[in-house]
């Protein structure tokens, strides 16, 4: 007999599925880049760049959107992927890991010193050229399903905290990304549309206040905030921060409350005594389905159903769009490029000392402390893994340089820098938990 998941157990999945998905996700995410990469220098070359290139439209009559697949991937589903990136950190900051000050201060430390070193670095290399240095910000950001991907390979050695630190590491990480790509990377804005957009961002906050928790009625407005972003000049993935923040994040019904009716149910399935069992299972475990999904929030709701998407076909079909890049010539000349060492030593070296030296002054000042089963090598090893920018270094490249013959530097630069950065952090942290 299958003994059914309990109320409380559906309520706390997405919290304990989170880091498995990211993990999954990011190993299918490396499969994707490795066939984008031998696609885009096999014969079969030519291919690879005509498919993304292929015209989309849609629309109706005279009014719609044309664009080449690759806009639709990076302009509409990398939108998705934001929108999921918000309900993450609007979930860490209310009841996560960044909920508690004492222990927010940890990830927010290592984050802002290894989001602030890399760009440096970069412009030590490329600050010279006014071209390449609109590329400061691609050793930025960490690829958290990238990196969990990784800790994965290590399996049930590795400690949950150091998960749940990297997780909220990455998670910062995505936040001050968001905010460069908002104030940096946009360009001819267009009054109108921006107020078409703070029009339809009212509805949604009047929505929340008013109580609707519809996943529909957010959608629908999501979309059309998502066309209006679109249109102002702002990143239209801008968008789906915006409709995270508006999500209703609260239950419908106190916990407490929840506890009692769900006793309830029990009980009065327990005193039914119906001739059929089966019956009579059945009708306690629909009123229990019921009940939960009353409970749960939206926001969680959102996060649970959006999580399988973005993590097995969204982000993988991104890199599978956007890391396939030419490696031809004369390998050593393009490793020497300074947009190429710039990215590479960003995020290797300018990570790993960031991420740490950030952890420890704040450990130092006494404003943090490593959690139990957490040491120093931990952190130096998860600063290393912060290293693999990959699908957020991708995504802001795209943004920095276009079409120009930058970008598939940049992209040589990420691709080598997670490669290194992933094998060594995983060596390091391997090395403190190996099987005896």
């Amino acid at each position: 007999m299958i003994v059914p998941a309990r109320p409380i157990d559906r309520l706390l999945a997405p919290f304990r599925e989170f880091s498995e998905q990211q993990a999954a996700g990011g190993l299918l995410l490396m499969a994707a880049a490795a066939v984008a990469l031998v696609w885009a220098n096999s014969p079969f070359a030519d291919s690879y760049e005509a498919l993304w290139e292929t015209t989309i439209s849609i629309g109706i009559g005279d009014i719609g959107l044309s664009k080449s697949l690759h806009h639709w991937i990076n302009d509409g589903l990398m939108a998705i992927f934001f929108l999921l990136i918000g309900l993450e950190i609007k979930r860490e900051v209310l009841v996560g890991e960044l909920a508690s000050p004492r222990r927010a201060i940890l990830p927010i430390g290592a984050a802002l010193g290894g989001a602030l070193l890399p760009p440096i670095i970069f412009l030590l290399f490329a600050g010279g050229d006014p071209e390449a240095s609109r590329g400061w910000a691609v050793p930025m950001a960490t690829d958290i399903a990238f990196a969990l991907g990784v800790l994965a390979i290590l399996g049930s050695r590795v400690p949950i905290e150091l998960k749940i630190i990297l997780t909220a590491l990455a998670i910062v990480d995505d936040l001050l990304a968001v905010l460069v790509i908002a104030v940096f990377y946009s360009s001819d804005l267009s009054v109108p549309a921006i107020a078409a957009g703070g029009g339809t961002l009212a509805l949604l906050i009047a929505a929340n206040r008013l109580g609707i928790r519809r996943p529909l009625v957010y959608a629908v407005l999501g979309f059309v905030l998502w066309v209006a972003v679109l249109q102002s000049g702002l990143h239209a993935t801008i968008a789906g921060i915006l409709l995270a923040v508006t999500v209703p994040a609260r239950t419908r019904i106190d916990p407490t409350d929840f506890l009692t009716r769900a006793r309830a149910t029990l009980d009065d399935f327990a005193g039914r005594g119906h001739e059929d069992p089966d019956e009579a299972h059945h009708a306690a475990l629909w009123e229990l389905e019921d009940l939960t999904e009353h409970a749960q929030a939206p926001m969680l709701r959102m996060e649970h159903a959006l999580h399988p998407w973005v993590a097995f076909l969204i982000v993988p079909l991104f890199a599978l769009a956007n890391a396939g890049v030419a490696i031809g010539g004369d390998i050593g000349a393009l490793l020497s490029e300074d947009v190429v060492l710039g990215v590479l030593v960003g995020l290797v070296l300018g990570k790993q000392i960031g991420v740490t030296l950030g952890a420890w002054v704040v450990v130092r000042l006494g404003l943090a402390s490593l959690p139990e089963g957490v040491g120093w090598g931990h952190i130096y090893g998860i600063a290393w893994l912060a290293g693999i920018g990959f699908t957020m270094s991708l995504f802001i490249a795209d943004l920095a340089f276009g079409e120009s013959a930058l970008l598939p530097m940049a992209k040589v630069g990420i691709l080598a820098a997670s490669v290194i950065a992933g094998t060594v952090g995983y060596l390091i942290i391997r090395s403190r938990h190996a099987p005896t």
